[in-house]
C-alpha cells in the first residue's frame, strides 16, 4: 500500500497557475513575459523543426513546453509529499517492564547455611539458582543485573538477552565487589540505570537482595529513601539469612541469629516504593519469593502491530530532475 507522508504538499500543484493568473506580466524589452527567469531560457528550446515559440506552431509549441514542465511540477510534487510503501500489519509483543536484580555479593554471602538436594550451598548458590529459574520465566520483559559489594557494578544493561544475563549471575563469586556491603551505592546505581532508560513509559521495578546493611558506600539509606520516592520505581527488597545460625540462649533454647541483617531499613525501603520486603531464611523460601514477586508483576503479553514503511520520493525526484535535463539538452543541441 501506498501513502503520503505528507499529503498537504499537494496543494502546491496550484501554485504555478496562481503565478499565472496573480502575478502581473513584466514589460521589457522583448515584450511581455511572466515574472519566472529561468522560463525565458527554456523558451529558447527548439522543438518539431523549428523553435518551441517561433514562427512556426508557435501557439502549439508554447503550450507543449507549459505541459512539460507541469509534468515536470507534478513529480516534483510528488516527491515532497514523500511517498511510502507500507507493509502489512505484523504482530508483536507488548514488552511491559523492566526489572533491574541488584544482588549482594559481598563475602558474607559465601555462609553455607542453605540446603539443596541434601547439600550444603552458601547464600550466593542458592540466590543464584532461585534467580536463574525467575529470568527465565520473564519471557515478555527485560533483565538487567548490578552486582554490589563495597563498590557497584552494572553487570548487564536492562535487555531482552536474558541468557547473557544469567551467564554473567553464574560466572559471579563472593567477595568479587568487595568485602563490605554499600546497599545505598546499589540502589542509586539502580534508580539512575532504570531512570535514564529511553523506555520512559514501562513499568520499572527494582528485585534487591542482601543479607547484610549499609555498612559502606556514599550514599546513605535516608538518601536512598527520598531518591526512589522521586523516581517512582518499585523496589522489592528481600533478606537472606539462613536458620542454622543459632545462639544457645542462657536458658539452653536454640533462636535464630540474623547476623547484620538490617531488616527494618530494608522494609522501609520496600514500603516507601510500594513494594514488599521478604525474608529468604531457605532455598525453598528463597524460591517461593521470587514466584511470589513474579505473581504481582506478571509479564505484559498485550498484543502491538508494526509496519514496513519504505520511502519513494527519490522516484519521482528522479523523473523531476530528468525532465529538466532534457530540455536543457534539448536547448543545448538547438543552439
Amino acid at each position: 500500500m501506498i501513502i503520503f507522508a505528507y499529503p498537504l504538499a499537494f496543494a502546491l500543484l496550484l501554485v504555478p497557475f496562481l503565478i499565472y493568473h496573480l502575478l502581473p506580466p513584466l514589460k521589457g524589452l522583448h515584450g511581455y513575459a511572466l515574472r519566472v527567469p529561468f522560463l525565458n531560457d527554456i523558451a529558447q528550446i527548439n522543438l518539431l523543426s523549428g523553435s518551441l515559440w517561433g514562427q512556426k506552431n508557435q501557439g502549439k509549441s508554447s503550450k507543449l513546453l507549459y505541459i512539460i514542465l507541469y509534468i515536470g511540477w507534478i513529480f516534483l510534487v510528488l516527491a515532497v509529499a514523500r511517498p511510502q510503501w507500507v507493509g502489512e500489519p505484523i504482530k508483536t509483543n507488548n514488552y511491559g517492564r523492566d526489572i533491574l536484580l541488584v544482588t549482594d555479593i559481598s563475602t558474607s554471602m559465601l555462609e553455607p547455611d542453605f540446603t539443596y538436594n541434601n547439600r550444603r550451598i552458601d547464600r550466593l548458590t542458592a540466590v543464584k539458582l532461585a534467580a536463574d529459574s525467575f529470568i527465565k520465566q520473564r519471557t515478555s520483559d527485560r533483565i538487567g543485573l548490578i552486582l554490589f559489594g563495597t563498590r557497584s557494578y552494572l553487570q548487564s544493561p536492562i535487555t531482552f538477552d536474558k541468557q547473557s544475563v544469567l551467564d554473567i549471575l553464574w560466572a559471579t563469586d563472593a567477595g568479587m565487589a568487595g568485602n563490605s556491603t554499600a546497599i545505598g551505592d546499589a540502589v542509586g546505581l539502580a534508580l539512575k540505570t532504570l531512570s535514564s532508560s529511553p523506555t520512559a513509559n514501562k513499568d520499572k521495578t527494582i528485585i534487591l537482595l542482601t543479607d547484610g546493611e549499609n555498612n559502606d558506600g556514599s550514599l546513605s539509606m535516608p538518601e536512598v529513601l527520598k531518591l526512589a520516592k522521586d523516581e517512582n520505581i518499585k523496589i522489592y527488597t528481600i533478606g537472606v539469612s539462613g536458620e542454622n545460625q543459632i545462639l544457645n540462649s542462657f536458658f539452653g533454647i536454640k533462636l535464630p541469629q540474623i547476623k547484620g541483617l538490617d531488616e527494618e531499613t530494608l522494609k522501609l525501603l520496600a514500603a516507601e516504593t510500594k513494594g514488599n520486603y521478604y525474608r529468604a531464611s531457605d532455598t525453598n523460601s528463597l524460591q517461593q519469593i521470587y514466584k511470589e514477586i513474579d505473581r504481582l508483576e506478571p509479564s505484559l503479553d498485550e498484543d502491538q502491530y508494526i509496519q514496513e514503511r519504505k520511502d519513494l520520493f527519490y522516484y519521482p525526484l528522479a523523473i523531476s530532475v530528468a525532465i529538466v535535463l532534457l530540455l536543457l539538452l534539448i536547448k543545448r543541441r538547438k543552439i
